[in-house]
C-alpha cells in the first residue's frame, strides 16, 4: 500500500484532483448513509443544490491530495504553490512572544495549513499539530512520519500530547487544532453547531486561558485547476469568553464561541467543508442537549 500511495504522490495535482472529484461522486453514490449525513448537514447550514454537489467533488478533490501532500519529494516545497491572505497577523502574533493558537475547521485543505505555516514561519516559531492516530498501525506510522517535518511537529489527542502543546505554548511557539472535530468523552461540552447541539471540544480554550496565548484563525482554499491554495488567516469576529458563573458555563461559553466562528469561516466557501463528517456523533456515555438548548 505504501509503495502505492508513494507512485500516486508522483503524479501531476491536477491529474489527482481530477480522480477525486471522481472519488468523492463513487463514494457519495456508493453510500446511502454517508449521502444522508452530507445532505442532512448541508441543509442545516442552508447550502444550495449547487453548493452540495460542489461539496461532494470537493470531498474528493482533499482524500486525493493526501499523498502528494504527505509524499512528495522533499524538494517541492508547498510554499511555491500557496498565496497568503492575513499572514501579518500570523508574524504580529509570534513577535508578542506569548504563544500562538491556529484553528481551522475540516474545511479546504487543513494539510496544508500546517505545511504552510511551517515552511514560512516554522524556523521562527515551530508549530505542534494536534491529530488523532488512525486505527490501521500502517496509517498511523504513515501520519506521523509524513507530517512531522521541519518546524512542524505532531501531538496524539493524549494526555501526553496535551502536555506537550502546553510546553510549546510556553515557549512562544505555535499549535494547530481542529475544534469541529469531535473530542473524546470527558474532553468536550455540547454547544450548537448551525442549530445543532454538537459534542465540541474545550481543549483549545482551555489551552488560550491557561497560558494567554495568541487565537487566529486559518484555512486553506482549493483553488480551481490545480493552481494551488490560499491560506485566509483572520482574527475571530467576537472576544474569547474568559469569566463566567463557574467553569461548567464558561466552558459551555467558549465552545459557543467556538463553533460560531468556525461556522462563520465555514460559510465563506461551503462548497469547500466536509459535511460527511460525524460532527453531530455523540461520545458513550455523554447526554445531548435538546436542539435550541
Amino acid at each position: 500500500m505504501l509503495a502505492l500511495l508513494r507512485w500516486i504522490s508522483r503524479l501531476p495535482l491536477g491529474l489527482l484532483h481530477a480522480w477525486g472529484a471522481a472519488l468523492g461522486w463513487a463514494a457519495y453514490a456508493g453510500s446511502s448513509s454517508y449521502r444522508r449525513l452530507c445532505r442532512r448537514h448541508a441543509a442545516l447550514a442552508g447550502l444550495t443544490r449547487a453548493q452540495q454537489r460542489a461539496a461532494v467533488a470537493q470531498a474528493g478533490r482533499l482524500a486525493a491530495e493526501l499523498p502528494w501532500l504527505w509524499l512528495g519529494p522533499a524538494a517541492r516545497p508547498i510554499e511555491r504553490w500557496c498565496r497568503w491572505e492575513g499572514d501579518a497577523l500570523i508574524d504580529q502574533a509570534l513577535q508578542a512572544g506569548k504563544g500562538l493558537v491556529l484553528l481551522t475547521p475540516h474545511m479546504g485543505s487543513f494539510e496544508v495549513c500546517a505545511q504552510a505555516y511551517a515552511e514560512r514561519f516554522g524556523a521562527r516559531r515551530p508549530m505542534t499539530a494536534l491529530y488523532r492516530p488512525a486505527r490501521q498501525p500502517w496509517l498511523r506510522e504513515l501520519e506521523k512520519t509524513a507530517r512531522d517535518r521541519p518546524g512542524l511537529a505532531t501531538a496524539p489527542a493524549s494526555l501526553a500530547g496535551v502536555r506537550q502543546m502546553i510546553r510549546a505554548l510556553r515557549r512562544g511557539e505555535t499549535i494547530g487544532l481542529l475544534p469541529d472535530q469531535v473530542p473524546p468523552e470527558g474532553m468536550g461540552v455540547w454547544a450548537p453547531f448551525f442549530g445543532q447541539p454538537a459534542y465540541t471540544m474545550t481543549l483549545a480554550t482551555r489551552l488560550l486561558l491557561q497560558t494567554g496565548a495568541s487565537l487566529l484563525l486559518m484555512w486553506a482554499e482549493r483553488l480551481p485547476g490545480a493552481r494551488g491554495w490560499v491560506l485566509h488567516v483572520s482574527e475571530p469576529a467576537a472576544a474569547l469568553p474568559r469569566e463566567a458563573a463557574s467553569d461548567e458555563a464558561l466552558m459551555a461559553a467558549c465552545a459557543a464561541f467556538v463553533n460560531a466562528e468556525m461556522e462563520r469561516l465555514i460559510l465563506q466557501c461551503p462548497e469547500q467543508y466536509l459535511w460527511g463528517y460525524n460532527r453531530y456523533r455523540r461520545p458513550r456515555d455523554t447526554l445531548p442537549l435538546a436542539a435550541g438548548a
